[in-house]
């Protein structure tokens, strides 16, 4: 599932085609992705301004002039493409300029929503599996929503620091994976990302979290800023179906010091030790068992 630098990096794609632009058709070409779609989801967008796009853990808001905000969610294998007038112009209707490698396209069967702008843009929405989900909620009540009002702060923001993870783990038993991973903790980090900065940082994902003094809480917190920062950079990490909104693939999986490395060597200065891999919360956990103690 895209975590939040792949989410963000769709969203510096969406923004320039989005924000600030008048949607002048929407489509709907079923009734429902994981969950049915809105009531009139196509009547109440259809003219509607996006005033901005924005990322809230993993999910897009595009916050409406009118009254209610669009929450879209990619599932495990959503996918947003733009395709803009002057594409076909500039490509000739081929060949995608730049050095980056390219998914392959999606199968138009896969198209389930899509938004066409004043602009003459238009975004489509693909998910073969049909695990995302997009809904309307009232902007005035958005923090009360269910989905949102118990999320914990940004990773990237200042609320996130030390101190709040030494309050989120005192006398907890969970290991820190464990913790960091719940969205009432910190807002949007996944599997792939926590297992990174728990290496960077030389912290055992099964240690007691209470038990973590307050200095490794000082280590943790920049190491998760920074991989996150380097992530979002690199374009996200592209596994099995995410991809941008150009189509190509993100660069960060080519950096991975733990994840997916079983059986290989630890990137860590001065360690020796070989990643492990264990199952942990029914997720699969990569470490170095010899300088995360």
């Amino acid at each position: 599932m895209p975590e939040l630098p792949e989410v963000e990096t769709v969203r510096g794609g969406l923004r320039p085609v989005l924000e600030g632009r008048r949607l002048a058709r929407v489509e709907a070409r079923r009734p429902d992705l994981r969950f049915p779609l809105p009531p009139n989801f196509v009547q109440i967008l259809t003219g509607a301004t996006v005033v901005s796009l924005v990322r809230r853990a993993k999910y897009l808001l595009a916050r409406l002039e009118r009254e209610d905000t669009l929450v879209m969610h990619l599932g495990m294998s959503g996918r947003f493409e733009i395709a803009r007038p002057e594409d076909s112009e500039r490509t000739g209707g081929s060949e995608r300029p730049g050095r980056f490698h390219y998914a392959a396209d999606p199968d138009p069967k896969h198209a389930h929503v899509v938004f066409e702008t004043e602009a003459g843009d238009r975004v489509t929405y693909y998910d073969p599996r049909r695990f995302g989900y997009m809904a309307l909620i009232n902007t005035a009540a958005f923090d009360l929503h269910p989905w949102f009002a118990g999320l914990g702060p940004e990773p990237l923001s200042d609320a996130f620091d030390a101190a709040h993870l030494k309050a989120a783990f005192a006398g907890r038993r969970q290991g820190p994976k464990t913790l960091l991973l719940d969205q009432r903790v910190v807002a949007g980090l996944g599997n792939i990302y926590v297992c990174e900065a728990l290496n960077r940082a030389r912290i055992s994902p099964f240690k007691p979290a209470g038990s973590i003094g307050a200095a490794r809480l000082e280590r943790l917190v920049p190491e998760i800023k920074a991989v996150l920062a380097e992530a979002i950079e690199a374009g996200g990490s592209s596994l099995r179906d995410f991809a941008r909104t150009d189509g190509a693939l993100g660069y960060f999986q080519h950096s991975f010091r733990t994840y997916d490395r079983e059986g290989q060597p630890c990137r860590n200065d001065g360690c020796r030790g070989v990643i492990g891999r264990e199952v942990q919360a029914g997720r699969s956990t990569f470490y170095c068992p010899m300088c995360q103690r």
